[in-house]
């Protein structure tokens, strides 16, 4: 039987006994337990929506709900709205990802996986699955109180599970930006601010609020560019089973297919985009870099 010393004498080298899905469950594992150990950043992140969900309904119902009215006949304002709340979840939680990825470098903790036998890749996948997971708790909550407030969800419980995934699927590209500043930045105030800044814009020049038919030629420009349009549309689509894209024009499908399936492709095409280039920053991230 070999010893260390005699592995050293003949050049053999010990390997990693990690493999990627084990990475990925320790690093889930691990910001999941950060995030039940810090649970303000949980609620804080969940209150905003909740807050413009009551608040709209009840202040602005009666106004935007004659102006959805128009493009979308039977429709009430709480159950248009409900979607858009969905998403400004999974767009304010993402603004956490990075963010607990400051404090990472802050503390030393990053510098110390990047030196650990650790994928980078599964560091990545691990900690963007702890936050989906999150994200998607959150988007049920949001869920249940909107139907307490008297939304329909015109495709039940199946239609409900399709909305927390459209809600993941949306999140992946934010957060991915989001982890990208981090690294960038590495500081926390910069973060914050780089992500935040893009939040509301975001939100209010797209389809989230009111139809696009009824807000200015350049914001309904500026929404066809817009991720957060694709992702209210989808959910929405879902919401209401029927086709609500304005931004592009699909026939191929039936019903609201026409809007789920090109907003998730459109989606999807972000997500693989950011991903990618937030995955090859960790790559090439040494200790050097974070200290």
């Amino acid at each position: 039987m070999s010893t260390p010393t005699d592995q050293r004498a003949t050049g053999e080298v010990s390997r990693s006994a990690n493999t990627f899905a084990g990475d990925v469950w320790v690093n889930f594992k691990r910001w999941n337990l950060k995030a039940v150990r810090n649970p303000f950043v949980l609620v804080v992140s969940l209150a905003q929506p909740v807050i413009f969900l009551v608040l709209f309904t009840e202040v602005f119902g009666n106004v935007a709900g004659g102006a959805v009215s128009q493009g979308l006949p039977g429709v009430d304002y709480t159950s248009f709205l409900v979607p858009a709340i969905a998403i400004q979840v999974a767009l304010a939680s993402a603004v956490t990802s990075g963010i607990g990825l400051v404090n990472d470098i802050e503390n030393g903790m990053f510098e110390k996986v990047l030196v650990s036998p650790m994928n980078r890749t599964a560091v990545f996948v691990g900690k963007t699955a702890a936050e989906v997971f999150r994200i998607a708790l959150q988007i049920t909550v949001i869920l249940g109180l909107g139907v307490l407030l008297g939304a329909e969800i015109e495709t039940g419980i199946v239609g409900a599970a399709g909305i927390v995934a459209v809600g993941i699927v949306f999140s992946l590209w934010f957060i991915a930006f989001s982890n990208t500043l981090a690294v960038l930045t590495r500081d926390q105030e910069s973060t914050i601010i780089g992500a935040n800044l893009l939040q509301f814009p975001l939100l209010f020049l797209s389809s989230a609020f009111l139809p696009l038919e009824v807000l200015p030629t350049w914001i309904q420009t500026f929404a066809r560019i817009n991720p957060v349009t694709y992702g209210v549309d989808a959910a929405r689509a879902i919401m209401l089973d029927e086709n609500v894209m304005t931004v592009l024009e699909v026939t191929a499908f039936d019903g609201a297919l026409n809007t789920i399936v090109p907003a998730v492709a459109v989606l999807v095409g972000l997500g693989l985009a950011f991903g990618s280039g937030a995955v090859y920053l960790l790559s090439r991230a040494s200790s050097s870099d974070v200290r």
